[in-house]
């Protein structure tokens, strides 16, 4: 599950649950705000995601190559150590910059 937010002009999407394949193909059509949005900054909430796979990383990374080309800004915020181990796993972890709190 996915929710979206403008606080001030940034972009703050909070993610709960498990970003598999089935949520990962669900999660693109929600995105498309944040896509239409790429040249602010965006935020991905990660507090409440429990499990990220290929196909969600793969989504991040969609978003990331977006929000670069039209020049925003993209982060990470409160991701737990499993989750972003997969990032550290895949090297995933050197296009992003992670924030907690």
């Amino acid at each position: 599950m996915i929710t979206i937010k403008n606080e001030n002009g940034v972009y703050v999407a909070s993610f709960e649950g498990r970003l598999d394949a089935p949520a990962a193909q669900k999660a693109q059509d929600e995105l498309e705000p944040l896509l239409a949005n790429a040249d602010k900054e965006i935020v991905l909430d990660c507090t409440n995601l429990e499990y990220i796979s290929s196909p969600g990383l793969r989504l991040f990374l969609r978003l990331r190559k977006e929000v670069a080309n039209k020049g925003g800004k993209v982060s990470i915020l409160n991701i737990n150590n499993e989750v972003k181990d997969v990032f550290v796993l895949t090297g995933f972890d050197e296009f992003f910059d992670f924030n907690n709190g």
